[in-house]
C-alpha cells in the first residue's frame, strides 16, 4: 500500500483540509477507484472502506492485485469538518447549501475535441486515448473554493479507472445501488454479489452526482464516434450500504468482500471467480421509482419497512396532524420493494417520506433526492 495525501485548495489563512488515497498494487493495468462517504457523515461507507483497506492490504502482499486500487477512505474532509449545533452536517456545503454529491464537470466535450481525428479501428487504443483524454479534462478544471477542488481531485482519481465505486448510505434502507442503462448486466452483477434489494438505472438523473460524471462520458463519446470502435470505458455506481446506523463488523467485511470478488470478476484480483449468487432483485429504472412524499406536517407512523414488496394503495405512512390528530394515510402508487425511508419522524410539506422500486411509473426532470 502506498500512502497519498492530496492538499485541497485554501480559501482561509491558516486552514488545510487534505484528500487520503491509499494505493494498492501496480499501475499499467485495470484500475478501480472505490471512494467511502462522500456525504462525508455516512458512517457504513467509513467503516466499509477499512474492511476494505484490510482485505486489499492480504491481497497485495499476496501478490493477488493484478491492476491498481485507489481506496479513497473517507472521501470528504471538508463535509467531515461540519458540525452544527453538535450534529454533523456532511451532506451540504455550509458555505452555499450545495449538495457534495451533485454538479460534478461533465467531460464529455472537452474529451470529444482532444479525440478528433485521432481515434482508429482498435478499439482498446481508442479506449486509452479516451481516458488519457478525460484525465486531461480533469486536470485541467479551474477551481475557486475547496469543494470545488475536492470535485476536481476526486474526479482526476476516478476518470480514467476502469471499475469506480462510490460508497454511500441512505436514511434507513436496504442496500441498493444506482448505475447507467446501458451497464445494467454489471450493475446486476454486483447487486448479486452484494445482496442488493434495488437496483435502479437511469441515463441522467439529474444535477450530476459523481457516479454519472464518471459513467456519461463513455455513451456521450460513442455517440459522437459511430465509426470507431470503443467499448464504454467505465462502470460506476453508488453503492448505497443500508441505512446510517447500519454498522456492523461482520456486515462490513461481507460488504468488501463483495466488492473484491466484483472486482475479481473484472481482471483486478487475481484468481477464478465465485459462483454468481442468485440476484434478490431485478433492475429497474429509476424513472419509475416512487417517492412517497409528505402534502403537509406532522407526525410520521410507518406502516412497512425496508425491504418490504408494496402494493398498489398499500398504505406506507401516516401524517398525524398534531392540531387535529388526524391520520392522513400516505398510499403507494405503484408496487415495488420499499427500498429506503428517513430516519426521522416528523415531516414537512415536500418531505420524501420513502421511496419503492417499482416499474409503472414514469418519472421526468430530476429523479434523485436533494
Amino acid at each position: 500500500m502506498t500512502p497519498q495525501t492530496l492538499p485541497l485548495f485554501s480559501a482561509s489563512p491558516g486552514l488545510q483540509h487534505t484528500l487520503t488515497v491509499l494505493r494498492f498494487g501496480t499501475s499499467g493495468g485495470p484500475v478501480a477507484t472505490i471512494q467511502a462517504a462522500l456525504h462525508a457523515d455516512e458512517v457504513p461507507a467509513l467503516l466499509v472502506a477499512q474492511a476494505l483497506r484490510r482485505q486489499l492490504t492480504v491481497l497485495e502482499a499476496a501478490g493477488q492485485l493484478i491492476g491498481e486500487v485507489r481506496l479513497v477512505p473517507y472521501a470528504n474532509p471538508i463535509g467531515l469538518a461540519q458540525q452544527v449545533l453538535a450534529r454533523d452536517q456532511g451532506r451540504f456545503d455550509l458555505r452555499d447549501g450545495l449538495n457534495f454529491n451533485r454538479g460534478y464537470a461533465d467531460l464529455s466535450e472537452a474529451a470529444a475535441t482532444a479525440l478528433a481525428g485521432r481515434l482508429g479501428d482498435d478499439a482498446r487504443t481508442n479506449v486509452r486515448l479516451a481516458r488519457a483524454a478525460l484525465r486531461d479534462a480533469a486536470a485541467a478544471l479551474t477551481v475557486q473554493t475547496p469543494v470545488q477542488d475536492l470535485k476536481r481531485q476526486l474526479l482526476q482519481l476516478a476518470i480514467d479507472a476502469d471499475v469506480v465505486l462510490d460508497l454511500h448510505c441512505d436514511s434507513e434502507a436496504v442496500l441498493h445501488l444506482y448505475a447507467h442503462t446501458l451497464q445494467a448486466d454489471l450493475a446486476h452483477e454486483l447487486g448479486a454479489l452484494l445482496g442488493a434489494q434495488a437496483v435502479l438505472l437511469a441515463e441522467e438523473s439529474g444535477d450530476s452526482p459523481f457516479d454519472e460524471a464518471c459513467s456519461r462520458p463513455g455513451p456521450a463519446l460513442q455517440k459522437r464516434f459511430p465509426a470507431h470502435p470503443m467499448p464504454l470505458p467505465c462502470f460506476s455506481t453508488t453503492v448505497e450500504l443500508r441505512g446510517e446506523a447500519d454498522t456492523d463488523h461482520a456486515l462490513a467485511e461481507a460488504d468488501a468482500a463483495a466488492l473484491i470478488e466484483f472486482l475479481r470478476r473484472r481482471g483486478i484480483v487475481a484468481g477464478a471467480p465465485a459462483p454468481l449468487p442468485v440476484a434478490r432483485c431485478e433492475p429497474t429504472l429509476l424513472a419509475a421509482s416512487e417517492p412517497v412524499t409528505a402534502p403537509r406536517p406532522g407526525v410520521v407512523v410507518f406502516h412497512a419497512q425496508p425491504g418490504e414488496h408494496i402494493e398498489v394503495g398499500q398504505t406506507v405512512a401516516d401524517i398525524v396532524d398534531v392540531d387535529t390528530g388526524e391520520r392522513l394515510p400516505l398510499r403507494a402508487q405503484s408496487a415495488g420493494v420499499l427500498y429506503a425511508r428517513i430516519n426521522t419522524r416528523w415531516a414537512v410539506p415536500g418531505t420524501r417520506v420513502a421511496k419503492i422500486a417499482g416499474r409503472t411509473l414514469v418519472r421526468t426532470g430530476k429523479l434523485l433526492s436533494a
